[in-house]
C-alpha cells in the first residue's frame, strides 16, 4: 500500500510535466510576422514568382538561339561561290537563329566593299546578344535584392521585438521574445534562398549566351573569310 501511494503521485507528476511538442507550419511560420513582415515575404514571394519567369524564358530562348545545322556554313558556302544569293539568304532564313540572321545581313551586303560588310554582320550581332541578354539584368537584380530585403524584414522582426520588451517593462516574456526572433529570421532565410536561386540562374544563362557569342563570332570570320578567298 505504501509504495502504491507513492507511486501513483509519481507518475501523476511525470505527466503534468511532461513537455508538449509544438509543432509550425511553413504557412504559419510565414504569415506569424506580423504586418511588416507579411509585407516583407509577399514582396520576396513574388520576387521568387519574377525570377522562375525569366529564367524559365530566358532559357528557352538562348536554348533555341543555340541550333544550328552542322552544315549550315558548308550551304552557304556553296551557295555563295555559286552566285545564289537569294538561295543563301532563303537558307538563313529558315535557320531562325542569331547565326543565320547575322549571316543573312552579311549577303545581302555582298558587291559593296568587305569594310562595310563587316560593319553590317557587327551590328547585326550586337543586336542580337542584346536580345539574348534581355531581363537578364533584372534576375541578376532579383540576386542582390532578395537578401537585401531579407534582411529588412529581420531587422524590423527585431525592432517590434525590442519593442515588446520595453513595453513589458520588468515583466520580459521570454517566450514572447522568442518567438519574435524567430519569426524576424524567416525573411532572412526566404530572401537568401531566393537570391541564392536567382543568383546561380543568372550565371547559368550568362555562359550560355557567352557559347552563342562564341558560335556567332566564330560564324562570321568564316563568313568573311569565305568572302576573302580569290574568285
Amino acid at each position: 500500500m505504501l509504495l502504491q501511494i507513492q507511486t501513483t503521485p509519481a507518475g501523476a507528476l511525470e505527466s503534468a510535466v511532461a513537455p508538449v511538442e509544438k509543432t509550425l507550419s511553413i504557412w504559419e511560420l510565414i504569415s506569424s510576422g506580423g504586418l511588416g513582415g507579411n509585407i516583407v515575404m509577399a514582396a520576396i514571394g513574388l520576387m521568387s514568382i519574377v525570377a522562375i519567369y525569366l529564367f524559365v524564358e530566358r532559357f528557352n530562348t538562348i536554348r533555341k538561339a543555340s541550333r544550328l545545322d552542322q552544315n549550315f556554313m558548308q550551304q552557304i558556302r556553296e551557295l555563295v561561290l555559286a552566285g545564289k544569293l537569294e538561295a543563301a539568304r532563303t537558307l538563313c532564313k529558315s535557320q531562325g537563329s542569331p547565326v543565320s540572321r547575322m549571316i543573312e545581313k552579311g549577303i545581302s551586303r555582298i558587291g559593296k566593299p568587305l569594310k562595310d560588310i563587316s560593319a553590317a554582320i557587327e551590328n547585326t550581332g550586337k543586336l542580337e546578344v542584346s536580345k539574348l541578354e534581355s531581363n537578364l539584368t533584372t534576375l541578376a537584380t532579383i540576386s542582390g535584392a532578395a537578401p537585401m530585403l531579407g534582411f529588412l524584414g529581420t531587422v524590423i522582426g527585431m525592432i517590434l521585438a525590442f519593442h515588446q520588451m520595453a513595453a513589458a517593462g520588468g515583466q520580459i516574456d521570454v517566450g514572447m521574445l522568442a518567438e519574435g526572433i524567430y519569426t524576424a529570421m524567416t525573411t532572412t532565410v526566404a530572401g537568401l534562398v531566393v537570391g541564392i536561386i536567382a543568383y546561380v540562374g543568372y550565371n547559368y544563362l550568362v555562359s550560355r549566351v557567352d557559347r552563342v557569342v562564341y558560335a556567332m563570332e566564330a560564324h562570321a570570320v568564316d563568313f568573311m573569310d569565305l568572302l576573302n578567298e580569290p574568285a
